[in-house]
C-alpha cells in the first residue's frame, strides 16, 4: 500500500534508532522495522473501525432519541439516509476489512468519551443537514459526504491522533500518511465492489508481487546502509570539509549514507530517482539549510563516483 518514499522514510527512523545507539543487534532491529510497517496496515484498519464506531454509535443515539418521555417530530422519524450510504454499506459489510480489525483485537469500549464527542459533533453539523436535505439519491453523492465525514471526523480529529500517538510510536509520522490512503480509498472504490476484495488491492495491481518487492527493498536498503555506514562515512567527510561529521546533524547524515547505498547499490532505480526522493525527504525531516547542504553534498559525491565509474546502473535505471 505504501509508496517507495514512505518506506525510505520508515528506513530512515529504524536507521536513527540504531545509530542512536537503541537496538544494536541487526536482525532485532530490522525485525522491529518490518513490524513499524506492519503497522501501517492496523491503522489502516483502526481509522476505518473509528468510522463504524461512529455510526454505530449515531444508530444507537437514534432509537435513544425515539424512546424519550416527549419525543419531537424529528426524532420520531429520523432521516435513514447516512445509515443507508452505500458506499458506508460497502466497507463496513467488507470481509477482509473486517478481518483486518479483528486481527488487530481493535475495541472503542475504553473510548466512548471520544467516540460520543465526536458523534455529536456529527450530529450537529451543517453537513449533514445538507446531506440530507440535498435532494440527490446516488452514489457519488453518498461518496462525497462520506469522504467529507472522514476528513472532518477521522483525519482531522485531534483526539483520535492522540491516542493514536500514545497507542505506538511508529504511528506519530503515520496518521496522515494513512488518512490519506484511506480518502483516497473512498475516493476510488467502486459501486460493484465485491465484499470479498481487499481494499488495499486498489492500490496495487499485483499485491503479492508488490508485497515481496518492498520487503526486499527495505531489508536491502536498511542493511547495506548499516553494512557501508563507515566507507561511507569518509566519502561523505571527503566532501564536506568545511564541516566535522559531529557537527552534522544525525539525520542529515543517514539520509546522506541512505542515498549513496541507492546510489551504488540498487541497480535498478536511477540516480536521478535517488537524488530526488532523498531531497524530498531531507525538507521533512531536516532544516532549510540542511536540505541545501544535502543537495550540494550528494551532487559532488555523485559526480565523485561516475568519475571512477562506480555507478552501475541496469535496466529502466540507465535513463537517469
Amino acid at each position: 500500500m505504501l509508496g517507495r518514499r514512505h518506506y525510505r522514510i520508515k528506513v530512515l527512523q529504524a536507521l536513527y534508532a540504531y545509530f542512536q545507539g537503541g537496538e544494536t543487534r541487526l536482525e532485532i532491529a530490522e525485525k522491529n522495522l518490518m513490524k513499524s510497517i506492519e503497522m501501517v496496515y492496523q491503522l489502516f484498519g483502526l481509522q476505518f473501525s473509528f468510522l463504524f464506531e461512529l455510526m454505530h454509535f449515531y444508530e444507537y443515539r437514534m432509537e435513544e432519541s425515539k424512546n424519550k418521555f416527549y419525543p419531537t417530530a424529528d426524532e420520531l422519524n429520523p432521516s435513514l439516509k447516512l445509515l443507508q450510504n452505500r458506499l458506508l454499506k460497502i466497507l463496513m459489510e467488507n470481509e477482509p476489512l473486517k478481518k483486518q480489525i479483528e486481527r488487530y483485537s481493535i475495541s472503542w469500549t475504553e473510548e466512548q468519551d471520544m467516540v460520543r464527542k465526536t458523534s455529536m459533533k456529527l450530529k450537529a453539523s451543517k453537513d449533514l443537514q445538507t446531506y440530507f436535505n440535498s435532494g440527490e439519491n446516488s452514489f457519488e453523492d453518498d461518496r462525497n459526504y462520506l469522504i467529507r465525514i472522514f476528513r472532518k471526523n477521522v483525519a482531522n480529529n485531534s483526539d483520535l491522533r492522540s491516542f493514536c500517538e500514545e497507542r505506538s510510536i511508529h504511528w506519530h509520522d503515520d496518521f496522515d500518511i494513512i488518512s490519506g490512503y484511506a480518502i483516497k480509498a473512498l475516493m476510488i472504490i467502486p459501486e460493484n465492489f465485491s465484499p470479498k476484495s481487499d481494499i488495499i488491492d486498489l492500490f496495487t495491481k499485483d499485491n503479492e508481487d508488490e508485497a515481496a518487492e518492498s520487503n526486499e527493498f527495505i531489508s536491502s536498503l536498511f542493511r547495506k546502509t548499516i553494512m557501508h555506514s563507515e566507507e561511507f562515512e569518509k566519502l561523505i567527510s571527503s566532501r564536506s570539509k568545511n564541516w566535522e561529521l559531529e557537527r552534522i546533524a544525525l539525520t542529515d547524515v543517514i539520509i546522506l549514507k541512505m542515498a549513496l547505498a541507492e546510489v551504488l547499490y540498487f541497480k535498478q532505480i536511477p540516480v536521478k530517482v535517488s537524488l530526488n526522493e532523498y531531497i524530498e525527504i531531507s525538507k521533512h525531516f531536516s532544516t532549510q539549510k540542511s536540505k541545501q547542504f544535502i543537495n550540494g553534498i550528494l551532487d559532488k559525491l555523485v559526480a565523485d563516483l561516475r568519475e571512477q565509474d562506480l555507478v552501475k546502473k541496469s535496466g529502466r535505471g540507465l535513463i537517469q
